[in-house]
């Protein structure tokens, strides 16, 4: 394992993750969902069972499925869509994921409050302050929730607003999650519902990630 954590942070440049963070990456989902998880998974809650979470929620190494889609991997997830609906092709669904998945950050570290955004070789980190939740509910009738976070360092080009959804609505360690930046507000952040990168653990291989989609 040791020699596993070293290579990320070499590769990475993730010099100031400890090795227990780097290590979150073995998935383990924690505790079974209770039963309004589940619903709530779906986007089936009601607003009073909204907790707040703490960034460390999102603590680890994570890996961009934009790649994963382009090159092809991920056809299988995107045919089992086409199944559960007829009405949308293949290409529709890939665009559509396109689209969704579509990002430069190639992976994220998250520790002690700090996010470190990786684009190739560049990296960009801030310590960001928790700002609250809020419940969207969209135009299916399901809701969801994001969890939103400010970077408290003007000077720093990570992005100033970051949000986070991952069909969890209370404490709990996240097991992939959808992600929202920008520099404009989080007012408007929340508007956006046509991009949103989403990351499963670095160490997570691309197997892996294809049948956890796939029950997903």
């Amino acid at each position: 394992m040791v020699s596993k954590i070293k290579k990320i942070v070499l590769s990475l440049g993730l010099i100031g993750l400890s090795s227990s963070v780097l290590a979150h990456g073995d998935h383990a989902h924690g505790k079974p969902l209770t039963e309004m998880e589940q619903k709530a998974a779906g986007g089936v809650f009601a607003d009073k069972d909204v907790k707040d979470r703490n960034l460390s929620d999102w603590d680890g190494v994570w890996q961009s499925v934009y790649p994963l889609l382009v090159n092809g991997d991920l056809d299988p997830v995107l045919r089992k869509k086409v199944e559960k609906d007829p009405s949308k092709t293949f290409a529709d669904v890939k665009a559509y994921y396109r689209k969704g998945y579509v990002t430069q950050v190639d992976t994220i570290g998250i520790e002690d409050g700090v996010m470190e955004f990786h684009i190739g070789a560049e990296s960009s980190s801030c310590h960001y302050r928790y700002d609250g939740h809020k419940i969207l509910t969209y135009a299916s009738g399901k809701k969801g929730v994001r969890y939103l976070f400010t970077c408290q360092d003007a000077n720093s080009p990570a992005p100033k607003f970051v949000q986070f959804s991952d069909h969890i609505i209370g404490p709990r360690k996240s097991s992939h999650f959808h992600i929202f930046t920008g520099n404009t507000s989080q007012e408007a952040l929340l508007s956006e519902m046509d991009n949103w990168p989403t990351y499963y653990p670095w160490q997570m291989q691309t197997a892996e990630v294809v049948e956890e989609m796939l029950h997903h």
